[in-house]
C-alpha cells in the first residue's frame, strides 16, 4: 500500500498513475473534499504550454504537451485554442510575445471576429495558439478523485497523514528547502451578455490578464503573480486592476456579476519548475507553480516511476523498435 499526503492536484494525479499500474493507494487529506486545501481550486485550468513558454523554460512545453490527452480521459477538455490579444497602443507587447513563443499564427481583425464574434472589431491583430485547451479545475479535481475511487484507491478526508508516508504532496505545508510562495488572485464573473468560447490573454505592460470560459456564461479572470507569503483575500488594488483589464476585453463585462474572489499561494522553486525531492526519507512532489494542471500528469508519471521502479523496466516494441515503459 502506497500512502500519499495531500489530495490536491499532485497527490490525486500521482495516485491515479499508481492505480493504473496496479498499486494499492491511500491518500490522506486534511480538508473535507478533493482540492479543498489546494491552491488548484483557484487555477485557471489552462493547458497552454506554448503560451507559457513566454516566461517559462522549454521544459514546460516538453512536459505539458501531452496534458490535454491525459486529462481528456478523466474530465471534459475544451480544445479551442488560446487567443492572445493586445490593444493597439500595446502592439509591441504582442510582437514581444510572438518572439518568445511558438505554436501560433497571426490573426487579423477579421480572423478574430470569426474566432470570437463577441470581439468583432475590437482588436486589430492577435496570435492564435490552435493546439491549446482549457478545463474546469474544480470539476477536474472532482472527476479525478472519482476515477481514483473507481480504480480502488482510498481517499481519507478530514484525516491528517500518518507519520510514515511514501509521497508528500502538501504544497506549501511541506516546508521544503528553497520552496517559496507566489501569490495569485482571481475572480469568477457571470456575464450572460458575453459569449466567449476559448481562453483569451490580454497583453498589457502593467496588468496582463487571462480569461477562461466556464459553464453557463461564467468566466474566470486572473493574472497576478506576487512574491508574497500572505494568504489574505485579494487586495482592492488587484481586484480593481483585474476588473479594469476585463473591461478592456469587452465593455459588457463591466455589467458582470462578481460571483467569487479568491487568492492562493502557489508553491514554486527558484526556476519555477516542479521537482521530485527526497527529503527526510520521504519523496516529495512539489513546485507546480502556475503550471499545475499542465505539468501534473507528466510529474505524476515520474513520481509513479520512482515509487514503482520495477513497473518501468524498459522493453523494446517489436513493431516500432522504440523503447517505452512496460
Amino acid at each position: 500500500m502506497i500512502s500519499i499526503a495531500g489530495a490536491g492536484l499532485a497527490g490525486l494525479a500521482t495516485a491515479y498513475e499508481l492505480l493504473q499500474r496496479g498499486a494499492e493507494v491511500q491518500i490522506f487529506e486534511q480538508g473535507p473534499g478533493p482540492g479543498t486545501t489546494s491552491v488548484a481550486r483557484f487555477a485557471g485550468g489552462m493547458l497552454a504550454p506554448w503560451c507559457e513558454r513566454e516566461s517559462a523554460e522549454e521544459e514546460v512545453i516538453t512536459l505539458g504537451s501531452r496534458a490535454c490527452d491525459w486529462w481528456a480521459k478523466i474530465t471534459p477538455v475544451h480544445r479551442r485554442g488560446t487567443l492572445v490579444l493586445a490593444p493597439r497602443r500595446d502592439r509591441a507587447e504582442l510582437n514581444r510575445f510572438a518572439r518568445r513563443t511558438s505554436g501560433h499564427h497571426p490573426v487579423s481583425q477579421t480572423d478574430i471576429g470569426e474566432l470570437e464574434p463577441a470581439l468583432a472589431g475590437r482588436f486589430a491583430q492577435g496570435l492564435f495558439f490552435k493546439r491549446e485547451a482549457h478545463l474546469d479545475p474544480r470539476r477536474a479535481l472532482r472527476d479525478l478523485s472519482r476515477a481514483i475511487t473507481e480504480l480502488g484507491g482510498e481517499i481519507h478526508y478530514n484525516s491528517p497523514a500518518p507519520a510514515k508516508i511514501d509521497l508528500n504532496c502538501t504544497g506549501m505545508a511541506a516546508a521544503l528547502p528553497d520552496l517559496r510562495p507566489v501569490r495569485g488572485e482571481m475572480a469568477i464573473l457571470h456575464c450572460p451578455d458575453v459569449a466567449i468560447s476559448r481562453t483569451l490573454r490580454l497583453l498589457h505592460p502593467r496588468m496582463p490578464l487571462y480569461l477562461v470560459p466556464r459553464d453557463d456564461q461564467h468566466f474566470m479572470i486572473g493574472g497576478t503573480m506576487i512574491e508574497s507569503t500572505s494568504s489574505r483575500p485579494p487586495s482592492l488594488r488587484s481586484v480593481t486592476e483585474l476588473l479594469s483589464a476585463a473591461f478592456a476585453l469587452h465593455p459588457a463585462l463591466a455589467e458582470a456579476s462578481v460571483v467569487e474572489l479568491g487568492a492562493g499561494l502557489r508553491p514554486a522553486f527558484c526556476n519555477n519548475l516542479p521537482r521530485l525531492v527526497d527529503h527526510d526519507g520521504v519523496l516529495h512532489l512539489n513546485g507546480l507553480y502556475r503550471h499545475g494542471f499542465l505539468l501534473a500528469p507528466a510529474m505524476a508519471q515520474r513520481a509513479a516511476q520512482r515509487l514503482l521502479p520495477a513497473q518501468f523496466s524498459e522493453v523494446t516494441d517489436e513493431n516500432s523498435g522504440q523503447r517505452h515503459c512496460a
